[in-house]
């Protein structure tokens, strides 16, 4: 079980230079992840290879959890961008969200070990003392959005968004966990997005104006 958190707000990047060894400290993270169990990655390992002291390091994070939920939080929003430059207007909002989903699940099941930390490191994680944890939820959350063209999510709207998280990460966990093939992962996340997601207001409105 990895130390969840210790009762300190971590560090937040400012300047230039520490902008560089935060990143420096993610990508490391990142590489070692890639290839090697979560238990097997230390995070004296981390701050050797990125060429950072163990006190910065632990300075921004102050665990492994919170370490791999700032990797998780770069990934979705590093998918919201890519998303942006696929995405097709003449979808229907679940379709589209549809897409999404399935494309974040291919892109983090070509690197299983790493997304297997993430998850596991986002599950343990409260958002009250990992606070990118709700970086994760806020850029899932704006993709989704992005992708469903909701610019004012309604209540029911924001209900969808959370039962989707919840499905997406439960489905990866599946996939990783070997439950699941990936091609029924994908497959489940389509179901899940045509079934349930036809009552966004976006989806609703997009019914009515191509009478469908």
């Amino acid at each position: 079980m990895p130390r969840i958190a210790e009762a300190r707000v971590p560090a937040e990047p400012s300047s230039k230079l520490q902008w560089e060894k935060y990143r420096r400290m993610l990508d490391t993270a990142t590489e070692l992840a890639e290839e090697n169990e979560f238990e097997r990655v230390q995070m004296h390992d981390v701050a050797k290879q990125a060429g950072i002291a163990i006190g910065t390091l632990y300075r921004y994070f102050p665990s492994k959890t919170h370490l791999f939920v700032g990797v998780m939080a770069r990934e979705v929003e590093d998918m919201r961008s890519s998303y942006r430059v696929a995405a097709d207007p003449g979808q229907s909002p679940q379709e589209a969200v549809a897409l999404l989903s399935t494309r974040a699940l291919r892109a983090l099941m070509r690197r299983p070990l790493l997304a297997s930390a993430m998850v596991r490191s986002i599950n343990t994680a409260h958002v009250d003392t990992v606070l990118d944890s709700a970086r994760v939820d806020a850029a899932f959350d704006d993709a989704v959005l992005e992708a469903a063209r909701i610019d004012a999510p309604t209540e029911h709207d924001e209900q969808l968004l959370r039962l989707l998280n919840q499905q997406w990460l439960g489905v990866l966990q599946s996939c990783l966990n070997g439950h699941v093939t990936q091609s029924t992962a994908e497959a489940d996340l389509q179901a899940f997005c045509r079934i349930l997601l036809g009552s966004l207001s976006s989806a609703v409105a997009w019914r009515e104006t191509h009478g469908a």
